[in-house]
């Protein structure tokens, strides 16, 4: 794998409130392999060139804890935002694994994006952060078919896998659920999907769904997606070109229905569904652990 240079690792937030209470956030990796025909970071925005071919960063680890060892506020580290940081090359160098157990030594909480069932190999660090902090881990699933995660995420464990893995954390304590987003307008935005895979999450152990009903598709990404569009799903890409035109955010022509039929599935099974609510829920120790550790 390549290396390339960088200056810093962490990040403060100025949006942690409202995604996720996040309140530092870092990639220890640059570009993702995992080829999800919609992914937003292939966006020219973010200026990744060969984004299908993961890089790791020069002394990470390193960097990054001194970075931690002079904040003298603690609070949750995002990670995997841009890119899964559980590629098949964190099987070799670890880079989430060293950056866990330093997130572990300085005492900070941790939430994780991915798609990819390799996280369970840190389900130890993950428990030993979850007593001195917080956790809380976000599987993007988007469909309840493997058939079809097969074609929109071919390089990464299909959804089953995914709620197998879901099912584990939770099983072991660990806060975990689902990232519904994207939802892909004609493709993966049926009702009956949408409940599908709202059950098989209650069935797993999901605490929370969050979704905004849609895709986001700009320059660069669109160009992509509408290849794959074109290379699968033949007359789609027309469909969407008619629909949407140049529109940024893609929202299900039945949005409305949709989304109450996605709330009532929700709360039908008690599984929590507003930013809000979700980041209430999993701080809600927070208090408490630092009284004990005053102590």
């Amino acid at each position: 794998m390549e290396f390339v240079k960088t200056k810093t690792i962490l990040s403060k937030v100025n949006y942690g409130n409202e995604w996720y209470g996040i309140d530092y956030n870092m990639n220890l990796y640059r570009g993702c392999c995992h080829g999800c025909i919609y992914c937003d970071s292939r966006s020219s925005c973010y200026h990744i060139d060969d984004f299908d071919v993961p890089r790791g960063k020069e002394n990470a680890l390193l960097i990054l804890e001194n970075e931690l060892s002079r904040k003298k506020q603690k609070g949750v580290v995002g990670i995997g935002s841009m890119s899964d940081t559980y590629n098949p090359f964190e099987l070799q160098y670890e880079q989430t694994r060293g950056a866990l157990k330093l997130l572990l030594k300085y005492g900070f909480g941790v939430s994780i994006d991915t798609k990819s069932d390799r996280i369970l190999r840190d389900l130890d660090l993950l428990k030993e952060i979850n007593t001195r902090n917080s956790v809380i881990i976000k599987f993007t699933i988007t469909t309840p078919h493997d058939e079809l995660s097969r074609i929109i995420e071919p390089h990464v464990c299909v959804s089953s896998e995914r709620f197998k893995a879901l099912k584990t954390l939770s099983d072991n304590g660990i806060y975990a659920g689902i990232m519904l987003n994207p939802v892909l307008p004609f493709l993966t935005d049926g009702e009956e999907d949408i409940k599908k895979l709202i059950a098989l999450a209650h069935e797993n152990g999901a605490r929370f769904i969050h979704s905004f009903m849609g895709v986001t598709l700009r320059e660069n990404q669109r160009d992509y997606y509408y290849q794959q569009l074109d290379r699968f799903f033949p007359g789609l890409k027309e469909k969407y070109m008619k629909y949407y035109k140049e529109r940024y955010f893609c929202a299900v022509p039945n949005y409305r229905r949709l989304y109450q039929v996605f709330t009532k599935e929700c709360e039908r099974y008690g599984i929590l569904h507003e930013m809000s609510d979700i980041i209430r829920d999993y701080k809600k120790n927070e208090n408490e652990r630092e009284q004990i550790s005053l102590f």
